[in-house]
């Protein structure tokens, strides 16, 4: 049978066995807060030359454009006007859940699905997901829209596992792995690999824009990188959407010798017959996306153009949990792995130790030049092990997702 007449006959997930009865729980407000940890990091100025996405050329969709190119910050949108959120919901029973979603979802929270989940069993997972999203079709079924689905499903999620005093990953059937291995984001090389990553995913700083001095500068980062891990460890780059199917093939070709392990991103998101084609052509390397992709549907899209060999959905942004658990069950049908992005971050470890084709975590470390503390704090939130892959993590045993805030 072929892929696509396979994909005609829909996926049908397991029901999870606590679904099947109710709660006697109901949501009693819906609101936006603000929230800060428990235990933050201690202020610190970074060491000099310390690496930041926000502050330093990386790669992205805006590079053709000089005035807009130095920097991410130059063009994103006010944080404080369409930024990501995070949203409480509480119930009669006292048991309240928290989840994040992406920019510009907040207002869509408020201002409309709200008044569609006030009064309604947490429980009632499946019923209230599918009335997010039917009722936002009209008018989105992708970015803003899928934000906002995405904060109210985790809330839920928290709930539920608050109410039945489990952590969120025994809710998906329990763990497949002791521990997770981790890779770590960013160009801090040196720092990452005293610390203890095997496994680095570089922010390409140059595109086509940059021409062939900029294809040199990006192979010099990832000669260091390939030294700092030594010929066993893992190299990684994220391209941010910046490049095109003939600059790919060229750094492709010219990082051959460095054994990525995969490229990142490197076209606009939509493309995805542009996608299938490197994705076939490439031999030395592995396509990753999924990022900025939304939905089951979406990444539906990617499968029946074989756009890429690892899938990396978003869990505030691809529709929440139980929308990645459509995913995933995709995904696995076809052997794919599915690392999601910030998976080590945004409650993802949850769902990634619950399942097989889930192998690795993304974390980031923070900037170096900082006391102690701030790494001690780090390796006590993320559950920090050393082992043979280098850096391991998993999700804390606190009911729900186990996030400890303070709210205002």
């Amino acid at each position: 049978m072929r892929r696509r007449e396979l994909l005609g006959l829909g996926l049908t997930l397991p029901a999870l066995a606590w679904a099947q009865e109710k709660s006697k729980l109901k949501i009693t407000g819906i609101r936006l807060v603000n929230v800060k940890p428990r235990k933050p990091y201690p202020d610190f100025k970074p060491a000099p030359g310390a690496w930041s996405t926000q502050y330093v050329e990386v790669a992205n969709p805006m590079s053709i454009y000089p005035e807009f190119k130095a920097r991410r910050e130059l063009f994103f949108a006010d944080p404080g006007k369409v930024g990501g959120f995070t949203v409480e919901i509480t119930t009669d029973k006292g048991i309240t859940g928290y989840g994040s979603g992406g920019p510009g979802g907040g207002p869509i929270v408020t201002d409309h699905l709200t008044k569609l989940l006030i009064g309604r069993d947490p429980f009632d997972i499946e019923r209230n997901w599918d009335i997010c999203w039917r009722s936002t079709m009209h008018y989105g079924r992708m970015g803003v829209t899928m934000n906002a689905i995405s904060g109210v499903d985790l809330a839920l999620w928290d709930i539920v596992g608050k109410a039945l005093n489990v952590p969120v990953y025994k809710l998906l059937g329990g763990e497949t792995k002791d521990r997770i291995p981790a890779y770590c984001t960013g160009n801090d090389i040196e720092q990452h690999v005293e610390f203890g990553y095997s496994k680095l995913k570089l922010a390409i700083p140059h595109g086509p824009a940059d021409g062939r001095e900029g294809m040199r500068k990006n192979a010099a980062l990832v000669d260091r990188a390939r030294k700092a891990v030594g010929p066993d460890g893992e190299v990684m780059l994220d391209c941010w959407m910046a490049w095109t199917e003939r600059y790919t093939l060229e750094m492709a070709a010219m990082l051959e010798p460095y054994r990525v392990y995969w490229m990142e991103e490197v076209l606009q998101p939509h493309d995805y017959a542009g996608f299938g084609r490197l994705n076939t052509a490439l031999k030395s390397t592995r396509i990753a996306t999924g990022e900025h992709e939304y939905g089951r549907y979406g990444f539906r899209h990617l499968l029946e153009n074989n756009s890429a060999s690892i899938w990396q959905p978003d869990l505030n942004w691809c529709g929440g949990l139980t929308e990645m658990r459509r995913i995933g069950a995709l995904a696995a049908a076809y052997d794919i792995p599915v690392i999601p992005h910030g998976g080590g971050l945004n409650g993802s470890s949850h769902w990634i130790i619950a399942n097989t084709n889930a192998p690795w975590a993304e974390l980031f470390l923070p900037s170096p030049g900082g006391p102690k503390e701030v790494y001690q704090i780090f390796e006590e939130n993320y559950n920090i092990t050393r082992g043979p892959e280098g850096i391991y993590m998993r999700p804390l045993e606190k009911p729900g997702f186990g996030w400890d805030y303070i709210v205002s």
